[in-house]
């Protein structure tokens, strides 16, 4: 039988980690694909995040279900929110209802499409993206992916269907 000194699990920190005021390390996202950079482009989840098909955003989503100061042995975080919050992909099930019967999920999609050369416009918070919005970006030749920076703040902003 071999043993083994070190735990992968609990690797020591790297030389080069940062460390926050306290002197807590920091993790630093380091995510390459291919040759280029990964962008995280995620917003941070709060209470007032708009979430589809609630009025008044997520609520309290994040709890420590159990907790080391209340006697347990591990803190343990618990969250509950709706899929379709903050930033996310739709898996092809959402709006093919026979792709939903065959369980293709979020976990089902190749990563390949979601990354390579990017344009993202710039949504103004008075406008709408419209057929003639879309038709007029004259998207580059090799341009895989096209992300729509919006305010999505409002809570009363009117759903349009035009163009789904």
């Amino acid at each position: 039988m071999t043993m083994l000194t070190s735990d992968v699990a609990y690797p020591t920190v790297p030389d080069d980690c940062l460390l926050s005021g306290e002197g807590v390390p920091v993790s630093v996202q380091r995510e390459v694909y291919h040759n280029g950079r990964i962008f995280d482009i995620s917003h941070k989840y709060v209470p007032d995040m708009p979430s589809f098909g609630v009025k008044d955003g997520l609520g309290e989503f994040l709890w420590l279900g159990l907790n080391m100061k209340n006697g347990s042995l591990v803190n343990v975080c618990m969250m509950k929110f709706n899929v379709h919050s903050g930033m996310h992909v739709d898996a092809p099930g959402h709006v093919f209802d026979h792709f939903y019967d065959a369980e293709f999920d979020v976990d089902t999609l190749d990563l390949e499409v979601l990354n390579g050369p990017t344009v993202v416009v710039d949504v103004p918070r008075d406008k709408n993206i419209t057929v003639e919005v879309m038709k007029a970006l004259n998207i580059p030749r090799g341009v895989r992916c096209v992300l729509f920076r919006t305010s999505n703040t409002d809570r009363n902003e009117a759903y349009v269907e035009e163009g789904i």
